[in-house]
C-alpha cells in the first residue's frame, strides 16, 4: 500500500513552503488510495512547544489535509535507540570528540588544500583509552554513521536520475553529545517502521537523502521512493527565508485567504500545468502528476492568492458563507440579496463587514464640488428608506427628468453620494440593502 508522510517539527508555524511538502504527500497517497501520516518530529524537547503541535493541526484541518493517523517522535525514543545499537554492533556507528572550533579549522584547512571540506574519520583511530580520557575532559561525543564511500544512485520522481558520490560527503552526525536524536536517523527508523513508500521533501535534502539511503540499507530497510522538489524564492527570485514568517499557513488564513485559492496555487505552482482554481481537493488530486514537476527554483508571491479567494468566493453560495454574514448581524431576510450582491465586489471574506457598515450606517459620500447642487436637488426627490427593487429606476428617471442629466453624468455623482465609490454592484440591486440616507455636509 502506497504510505506517505508530513513531517514537521513543531518549533513554529508551518508555512507555503511545509504545505508545498505536505500536499505533494497528501496527493500522492489519496490519489493512490493509500495512507497519509502526520508525524510530529519533536525529539528536540527544549524547542519543540505543544501550541506548535496543536496549530500545525489546526491548519492542515482547515485546509481539509486530514490524516490517517498521527505519530510522535519523542514517543519512538526506544526504538531509535535500538537503531543506534544495531549500528554500532555493524561497526558503522562511531563516537567523535571534536569542538566546533577544531571542525571549522579542519574544514578551513581542507578547502586551502583543494579538497572537499569532510569531517576526515581521526575519531575512528582513537583507542578505547584516548576516548574515555575525552568523555572526562569534554564529556560525550556525538555519534556518526559511518559512510560507504561509494556512489549513491535513485531514480528521483522529480529530478530523474540523482547520484552522489558518498566520499564527499561528512559521516553525518546522528546523535548529538547531549543524547538528542538527530533528524537523520529518526526519519529513516520510522519511515522504514511505518511502511512509508513515498517521501516528496525540498531539494535542500538531496545530499540528506543520499546518507539515508545508505542507513536505510545498514538496517535491512526498503528504500522509499523520493522525490524533491523546488524551493520558493520570492516573485523577484529573492530568498524567502527570511519571510516565512509572515508566510505562515495561520497569517494567511487571518489575511482572509480561502483554503482551496491556496491548494489550487501550491498543487500545480513550479509543475508544466497552469494553475487552476479548483473548488474541492478531489479535483486537485485527480490531476496531480509529480513527474510534471521541475528542479528550477519556483517563484511565489502571495498577492496571487488573492484573486484565486475571490475568484473562489465569487462561485460560492449562501451556505458557505451564512455564519460570516449572520455574525455580522445581517437580518436573515436580507442575507441572500446580501450576499448576491456582494460576492462579486469584495476579494475576502472580511470585505463583507465594510459593506454591511455600509449598507447599515450609510457611506461617507463623495460629492465633487460642480455636483453638489444637483445632489443636494436630487436627494431630496429621494424617498425615505426601505427602499425596494424599483427605487433606483424610478428615482433616477425622476431626477434625470427634473434636472436634465443624463449617463454618466446622472448616475456616477448619485452612486458617490450613495456609496462613496466609483464602482460596484448594479445599483437597482444594492438599494434595498441601504438603510439610511446619505448626509451631505
Amino acid at each position: 500500500m502506497t504510505t506517505t508522510r508530513f513531517a514537521p517539527s513543531p518549533t513554529g508555524h508551518i508555512h507555503v513552503g511545509n504545505l508545498r511538502t505536505a500536499l505533494m504527500n497528501y496527493m500522492i497517497a489519496r490519489k493512490a488510495g493509500g495512507t497519509f501520516i502526520l508525524r510530529i518530529d519533536d525529539t528536540d524537547q527544549e524547542r519543540s512547544k505543544q501550541e506548535y503541535i496543536d496549530q500545525i493541526q489546526r491548519d492542515l484541518e482547515w485546509l481539509g489535509l486530514t490524516w490517517d493517523r498521527i505519530e510522535y517522535q519523542s514517543k519512538r525514543l526506544d526504538r531509535y535507540a535500538e537503531a543506534a545499537d544495531k549500528l554500532r554492533e555493524m561497526g558503522r556507528f562511531y563516537e567523535a570528540f571534536e569542538t566546533p572550533t577544531e571542525l571549522d579549522l579542519k574544514r578551513k584547512k581542507q578547502l586551502n588544500m583543494g579538497k572537499p571540506p569532510v569531517y576526515d574519520r581521526a575519531a575512528l583511530a582513537l583507542s578505547e583509552d584516548e576516548k574515555a580520557t575525552l568523555r572526562d575532559e569534554r564529556g560525550p561525543g556525538v555519534w556518526r554513521f559511518k559512510l560507504d564511500h561509494e556512489r549513491i544512485e535513485w531514480e528521483d520522481g522529480i529530478l530523474g536520475h540523482t547520484s552522489i558520490d558518498a566520499a564527499s560527503v561528512s559521516d553525518p552526525v546522528l546523535i548529538r553529545a547531549d543524547g538528542q536524536v538527530l533528524y537523520t536517523i529518526a526519519s529513516v527508523v520510522d519511515d522504514t517502521e511505518m511502511g512509508v513508500t513515498n517521501v516528496v521533501r525540498g531539494s535542500d535534502h538531496v545530499t540528506n537523502t543520499a546518507t539515508q539511503i545508505q542507513i536505510i540499507r545498514a538496517l535491512g530497510g526498503v528504500v522509499p521512493e523520493f522525490a524533491h522538489h523546488s524551493l520558493l524564492t520570492g516573485p523577484q527570485g529573492e530568498a524567502l527565508s527570511k519571510r516565512l514568517g509572515v508566510l505562515s499557513i495561520k497569517d494567511l488564513r487571518a489575511q482572509g485567504v480561502e483554503p482551496m485559492a491556496l491548494l489550487s496555487l501550491m498543487a500545480r505552482l513550479g509543475s508544466a500545468d497552469p494553475v487552476e482554481l479548483r473548488t474541492d481537493i478531489d479535483a486537485l488530486i485527480e490531476g496531480f502528476d509529480i513527474s510534471r514537476f521541475g528542479a528550477a527554483p519556483t517563484k511565489f508571491d502571495e498577492r496571487d492568492l488573492f484573486p484565486l479567494t475571490a475568484h473562489y468566493l465569487q462561485q460560492q453560495p449562501l451556505s458557505a458563507v451564512a455564519d460570516d454574514i449572520a455574525a455580522l448581524g445581517v437580518p436573515d431576510e436580507l442575507a441572500q440579496r446580501f450576499w448576491t450582491v456582494t460576492r462579486d465586489n469584495i476579494t475576502t471574506r472580511h470585505d463583507l463587514a465594510g459593506w454591511w457598515a455600509m449598507c447599515r450606517e450609510g457611506a461617507t459620500p463623495v460629492v465633487a464640488e460642480e455636483d453638489r447642487e444637483f445632489v443636494a436637488q436630487a436627494l431630496e426627490m429621494l424617498p425615505p428608506p426601505p427602499f425596494t427593487d424599483d427605487t433606483w429606476a424610478n428615482w433616477t428617471a425622476q431626477v434625470k427628468e427634473a434636472t436634465g442629466r443624463k449617463g454618466k453624468g446622472l448616475f456616477m455623482p448619485l452612486r458617490l453620494a450613495l456609496t462613496g465609490q466609483k464602482s460596484g454592484p448594479d445599483m437597482s440591486d444594492l438599494m434595498p440593502l441601504l438603510q439610511k440616507m446619505p448626509q451631505i455636509g
